[in-house]
């Protein structure tokens, strides 16, 4: 989906400067109990946990619903809502230079249905990881510092 029409009009104003975002990343899990993660279209910085903005109107919870169904095709249920993050370590920057400061709200969830697929869009890779591989595959920045902040990887 990229960008929402309320986000393109604050950065028609702001341009790239810094600015503060709700978000959501979701920790789904498949019946055998390991994590997905995905790989960005674009981007070489490593696995990362999916999620994205919380649009207007939208409660996080339907933002992580939507999120997921959108990115990976995959329907999911039973949202518990683990921790709220922000801070250095939930900057981004863009190649496009936009900067963003993320407040994340994180969930954990499991699969309703769907086969799970890239929307090549946002996504271009999706994996299963059982919770003992974390540690050993690359991480990005902020889904390393999610995943230690949660619990799901040690230091």
């Amino acid at each position: 989906m990229g960008i929402s029409a309320h986000l393109a009009r604050l950065r028609a104003m702001i341009g790239h400067e810094l600015i503060l975002l709700p978000s959501v990343s979701v920790l789904v899990r498949d019946g055998d109990g390991r994590l997905m993660l995905v790989r960005h279209t674009g981007k070489q910085d490593g696995w990362a946990v999916p999620g994205g903005a919380v649009d207007l109107g939208e409660s996080p919870a339907q933002a992580a619903v939507r999120e997921i169904r959108e990115e990976t095709g995959l329907r999911i249920h039973r949202l518990r809502l683990l921790d709220v993050l922000g801070g250095a370590d939930y900057e981004v920057t863009y190649a496009n230079g936009d900067r963003a400061a993320y407040v994340t709200a994180v969930f954990e969830a499991a699969v309703a249905g769907g086969t799970p697929a890239p929307d090549r869009e946002e996504i271009s890779e999706l994996r299963w990881f059982a919770p003992q591989r974390l540690p050993a595959i690359g991480l990005n920045r902020f889904s390393r510092a999610l995943l230690q902040a949660t619990g799901h990887l040690t230091p």
